[in-house]
């Protein structure tokens, strides 16, 4: 099986998708790719519980994509082996009357993931800028000074909030977070079939939406601004990943390792060391319970 470098994924200078191929041969039969996962996400599992230990970082996954890109299967093959304290998921659905009473990144700050944990988005806050952006009537729910009418929605605004998103980004890392973005790059092609198979399969009959339909003759406006949104707020401490989702196997793969790999680089993350006291003492400990 290939050997793979998230540095391949990684978006470091500006990127056209069109150029950006949906697909990627691992050189390995889906049972091998599989496996392969199997092994990656056991250890992240373990990197966690050290995490844990640490009590310094937080780690923030953030899923972006086209419906049916598989951020659902995504998540729960990535992160099947982790204790369940160990991470929490938030699916963020349109905002309720609460959360429209703050400013659109309140409810992302609030999910964010305590030290020693991951938090993952399942969309995120990039669909301010994105899905708000191919329909800008959403913004006027916001009840923003000075947003009147949709006329007011221009480009100063759409920079302002990139700009909102990249400091809000910027403050977590500096406090400990560490981001991962990644986009689910997947084909109109592939996006078709896969609606048909939520009609064609009684038993996926209930994903399926006559919105979906609706959002697909969209698509490359949305394709658009993925890319703007990706070009302008790929940075250091919050890269985005590319990642071709076609294959759902390979996704899910390379997702996980360029997870693993990047977060072994981070030699100051350890397991805390016994005082000199109780180390002296662990052998009397062990009498002790031992003897009971």
């Amino acid at each position: 099986m290939k050997d793979i470098n998230p540095e391949d994924f990684k978006v470091t200078s500006p990127v056209n998708l069109a150029d950006i191929p949906t697909t990627y041969d691992l050189d390995a039969s889906e049972k091998k790719i599989e496996k392969e996962l199997e092994d990656v996400r056991e250890d992240l599992g373990d990197w966690q519980n050290t995490m844990y230990a640490h009590d310094k970082y937080a780690v923030l996954v953030c899923l972006q994509g086209m419906d049916t890109a598989g951020k659902d299967s995504l998540i729960r093959e990535v992160f099947k082996d982790f204790n369940a304290r160990g991470v929490v998921v938030h699916s963020f659905k349109v905002p309720t009357d609460k959360e429209r009473g703050h400013d659109y990144l309140w409810r992302h700050y609030i999910a964010l993931p305590e030290r020693g944990k991951f938090g993952v988005f399942n969309r995120t806050h990039y669909e301010n800028v994105l899905v708000t952006r191919v329909h800008p009537e959403y913004i006027m729910s916001e009840n923003i000074p000075h947003i009147n009418s949709v006329d007011d929605i221009d480009e100063v605004f759409w920079t302002k909030r990139f700009e909102q998103i990249r400091n809000f980004e910027k403050h977590i890392a500096q406090n400990g977070t560490i981001i991962f973005k990644f986009y689910l790059h997947l084909s109109k092609e592939e996006q078709r079939k896969r609606l048909l198979r939520r009609l064609e399969k009684e038993e996926k009959n209930w994903k399926f939406s006559a919105g979906d339909l609706k959002e697909r003759q969209l698509w490359d406006n949305y394709i658009a601004c993925y890319q703007d949104a990706i070009n302008k707020t790929s940075v250091d401490h919050a890269p985005w990943y590319v990642v071709p989702a076609d294959d759902k196997p390979t996704a899910r793969y390379i997702v996980a390792k360029t997870l693993c790999d990047t977060l072994k680089a981070f030699e100051d993350i350890q397991e805390p060391e016994l005082d000199d006291e109780t180390k002296e003492n662990l052998h009397l400990y062990k009498e002790q319970l031992e003897k009971e």
